[in-house]
């Protein structure tokens, strides 16, 4: 991987406090609009399988930009099964430059009504936040990353570097229009993906804390165990019964710990993120690791936190189990799912050979079960421009938050961009407290503030990177 010196990195990453801007400025009519186009987008199921209106949301993406300015010809939606991809193009002045791609999905996972306390596709304003599915992941964003652009355009802005607004149609599920827009893409120069990073807002006064940028993401993959023998009835046991093998194998991954590892991005993330930690034993945890990954002591204290334990290497669990198939007979087959959460650097046939190598258990067929819906992606680098822009954009949007990366321990679309030698970056600017945050969950919401300085940050970020 291609990183920084660590002088400039640190440097870049602001041990202190970023410098104090001005308060953030109006813009009237994109503020408007990104309350107006996110209800829109909310109000429109785009869950997977019958019923799927994420075609008719990219469309209202659609009719946004070309009131904006752009011409029908540049903004394209493309069907594909019950969805569809987005693909808008603002050329630049240099067609020698490689675009800048801002990244993001439309779909979002589904959401019974009967749980909620209000309709999850029924936008509500309420208390100072938006709620209904999506709202936090990511229509909002969407909305937000939209109206910035056309408030670009209206300030007169033109840009040197291309810009491309994608939004894939099934990040939520099986990731196929992912992987078509990042093989259509892979010419970019960077992706600034809006499904990733952002900040984090003091639970007591509601004041930023830090944002982060996502750098890098494990690989998601499941692995489907099985032992299959000759079965036989029950009063007569063999020794080579299935359901005990899979169980022997099973005790053996559940109890493995994978080696520790750190790689730029995590050993920034412990670094800088110890400042906010409030257990003073979690604290210098983090900051041991941080200096010496084979630290045991460190490693302990921080594989005993669920917060902290899937960022410190590979981890692998089993999720799902099924055997036998009569009371009275002995199980001819046991199957088990094991779910893996890869840290970069290490491809799905290598982690697959290695649950065979801690189970040991004769007879154990180990296969790879997520088929082509991921794929292991390296870490980005901690290139300067990015790094530049991103907290200039934060010092103007919310002066004096502290920036540092982090790594995600679940998947987005940078992951098929970075298999295609993409550089990508998580880069929301929505903030919200811990306690806010439903995506995926029940009654999804975010807060309404984060518009104003949303908007400010997308105007420094994209142009920075395109002028």
């Amino acid at each position: 991987m291609r990183f920084m010196t660590v002088p400039l990195t640190l440097a870049l990453l602001g041990a202190g406090a970023a410098p104090l801007a001005a308060a953030p400025a109006s813009f009237p009519q994109a503020e408007a609009q990104v309350l107006d186009l996110s209800k829109q987008l909310i109000a429109l199921r785009t869950v997977r399988g019958e019923g799927n209106k994420t075609a008719e949301a990219l469309e209202l993406v659609k009719a946004a930009l070309v009131a904006g300015g752009w011409r029908a010809d540049q903004v394209e939606i493309t069907p594909v099964d019950d969805t569809a991809y987005f693909i808008a193009t603002w050329p630049g002045s240099d067609p020698k430059l490689k675009p800048l791609v801002i990244s993001g999905h439309m779909d979002v996972v589904e959401a019974k009504p009967s749980d909620w306390e209000r309709d999850p596709f029924t936008p509500v304003v309420e208390n100072g936040y938006l709620f209904g599915r999506g709202a936090s992941d990511m229509k909002f964003d969407a909305a937000m990353a939209t109206s910035s652009l056309i408030e670009l355009r209206r300030q007169g802005y033109k840009p040197k570097r291309t810009i491309i607004l994608q939004f894939s149609g099934d990040e939520e599920t099986t990731m196929k229009t992912s992987r078509i827009v990042a093989e259509r893409l892979k010419h970019a120069e960077m992706v600034i993906n809006i499904d990733g990073g952002g900040g984090t807002l003091d639970e007591a006064t509601a004041k930023p804390l830090y944002w982060t940028w996502q750098g890098a993401e494990k690989t998601y993959n499941d692995y489907l165990l099985e032992v299959t023998n000759p079965g036989g009835h029950s009063s007569a046991p063999r020794p080579d019964n299935a359901i005990v093998q899979l169980a022997t194998a099973l005790e053996r991954i559940g109890s493995y710990r994978f080696p520790a590892e750190i790689n730029p991005v995590t050993k920034a993330y412990f670094e800088q993120a110890a400042r906010f930690e409030t257990d003073a034993k979690l604290a210098g945890a983090m900051r041991a690791f941080a200096a010496n990954p084979q630290d045991e002591a460190a490693l302990a204290i921080l594989r005993a936190n669920q917060a902290y334990v899937g960022k410190v290497g590979t981890t692998c669990v089993p999720t799902m189990v099924s055997g036998g198939h009569a009371q009275n007979a002995l199980p001819q087959r046991a199957t088990a799912n094991v779910n893996c959460r890869i840290f970069p650097g290490h491809s799905r046939e290598e982690i697959r050979a290695e649950l065979e190598r801690i189970a040991a258990v004769p007879g154990l067929k180990v296969t790879d079960a997520t088929g082509d819906e991921s794929v292991a992606a390296p870490a980005s680098p901690m290139r300067p421009d990015f790094l530049r822009a991103a907290e200039r954009a934060i010092a103007k949007a919310r002066p004096g938050t502290p920036v540092f990366p982090m790594q995600s321990s679940g998947a987005t679309d940078s992951m098929w961009f970075r298999a295609q030698g993409v550089d990508s970056y998580g880069a929301s600017a929505t903030f919200s407290k811990d306690s806010d945050d439903y995506a995926h969950g029940l009654n999804e919401r975010v807060a309404l503030s984060n518009i104003k300085p949303g908007l400010v940050y997308y105007l420094s970020l994209v142009t920075d990177l395109t002028k």
